[in-house]
């Protein structure tokens, strides 16, 4: 049976790119690798890439042939999880404190593994947790 290696993108739909950009980038401390000016910013996370969207932009048909990308979007906010090993998140949460940021939760699941919860400029939902949470 095919199953694919992991998850390449995640993709997240922001009102306003310039303040999901300095979050990311300056709060969460991602590398940008592309950027369209009022349509998307993308960063590298890891093995992945996290693919911030204008949900307005991504209804519109491709205006480009050579790249027939399907028009894709979602309305309110979404979900994406970090991975952090243990040692690094109690550093993650007074981090994000410092910079502002509200902690909505932090506990520890049935199986031990910890997860911080919290919003970025938009409301999307965002978590830091260890692999262990999904038995990684």
């Amino acid at each position: 049976m095919l199953r694919p290696d992991g998850i390449l993108e995640t993709a997240l739909y922001v009102a306003d790119l310039d303040a999901a950009e300095r979050f990311y980038g300056e709060v969460m401390g991602l590398e940008r690798i592309a950027k369209v000016e009022g349509r998307h910013v993308f960063f590298a996370c890891g093995k992945g890439v996290l693919l911030l969207f204008n949900p307005d932009k991504t209804l519109q048909p491709p205006s480009n042939p050579a790249m027939p990308v399907p028009t894709h979007g979602a309305a309110g906010p979404g979900h994406a999880c970090f991975r952090a090993e243990p040692v690094d998140l109690d550093a993650w949460r007074g981090h994000l404190e410092e910079a502002g940021v509200v902690i909505e939760a932090d506990f520890r699941w049935p199986n031990g593994a910890r997860s911080i919860y919290f919003r970025d400029p938009d409301g999307n939902s965002l978590e830091i947790a260890e692999p262990k949470l999904w038995g990684l």
